[in-house]
């Protein structure tokens, strides 16, 4: 079974438009939702919890959303993107405001959770650092039973060690407690650590939905010495480097003798998509 599924999401603003977008997130797995600024991931986020009226169907564990929602959200777990607590609150009096919205809120697994990120009740929220407020984030949003955990780039502005500890916890959801994840961010390393699957966003339409190696092993990057060298590769999303040119070609292409050509990033296949994109190319993975 699926944790979620999503099918045909769209939301129109007047100049943007999420248009119809599908994956799902299978049970058990970790999935990174990417794009650039502005492509459409948080809407998507949004359109999913229904914290703005869009279009499609969703649906967690076999439930739908627009027939129950009510239920649907006790499933969920939303950590959203920054801290919006007023900094004098303590952790106990957020807890208590939170709490009561959850009939299997369960305070056992709460406190375990905050022994385990070191955190303490006593805590006023302007003494957390940005790593203690995430772990206090999670904590908040798993605590009553939720077996789908969504959150909102989760990892903005931490540093590394915290981002590894956030990856530690995240894992450990999913390994010990069952808890299936979707989590967008622009932070790659992350994705690398602990995705198994990805779905991509551009511009608002749906790029990719598929398994993180499927979507590395797509592709090869390509540097070429000349424009004309990969114009005539057929390299998508050419842009110019230092040592010359550079672009994408697909693994089932043969690589030109006079070509250097290296495994794809995450990070490459993004730039040079969104590049071919802006060019009208609208490259569509299959």
């Amino acid at each position: 079974m699926n944790a979620l599924e999503v099918k045909g999401l769209t939301k129109v603003y007047p100049e943007f438009t999420l248009d119809k977008v599908s994956f799902c997130v299978p049970q058990g797995h970790i999935v990174g939702l990417i794009g650039r600024n502005d492509a459409g991931k948080s809407t998507t986020i949004k359109g999913i919890l229904r914290l703005i009226a869009a279009e499609g169907a969703v649906s967690v564990f076999g439930k739908n959303m627009n027939e129950d929602e009510t239920a649907v959200k006790q499933m969920i777990g939303y950590v959203g993107g920054g801290f919006r607590y007023y900094p004098i609150n303590t952790l106990v009096s957020i807890r208590k405001a939170y709490a009561p919205f959850y009939p299997t809120w369960d305070q056992g697994k709460y406190e375990r959770l905050l022994v385990q990120s070191g955190l303490s009740e006593r805590k006023k929220v302007k003494e957390l650092s940005e790593g203690m407020k995430v772990k206090f984030a999670i904590a908040l949003a798993i605590s009553h039973g939720a077996k789908l955990l969504i959150m909102d780039e989760p990892t903005s502005g931490l540093d590394p060690l915290s981002r590894e500890e956030f990856c530690d916890i995240v894992l450990q959801l999913v390994r010990e407690d069952g808890v299936s994840v979707l989590f967008s961010t622009h932070i790659t390393s992350d994705l690398m650590r602990i995705a198994d699957d990805i779905v991509y966003i551009s511009q608002g339409k749906l790029l990719a939905a598929c398994p993180l190696k499927e979507l590395l092993g797509k592709y090869r990057l390509a540097r070429f010495s000349s424009l004309n060298d990969a114009t005539a590769a057929k390299a998508i999303g050419v842009k110019t480097v230092k040592e010359g040119y550079e672009g994408l070609l697909s693994r089932n292409m043969q690589i030109p003798t006079n070509v250097a050509a290296t495994d794809a990033t995450i990070d490459n296949i993004i730039v040079h998509l969104e590049k071919a994109n802006e060019e009208g190319t609208h490259v569509k993975f299959n």
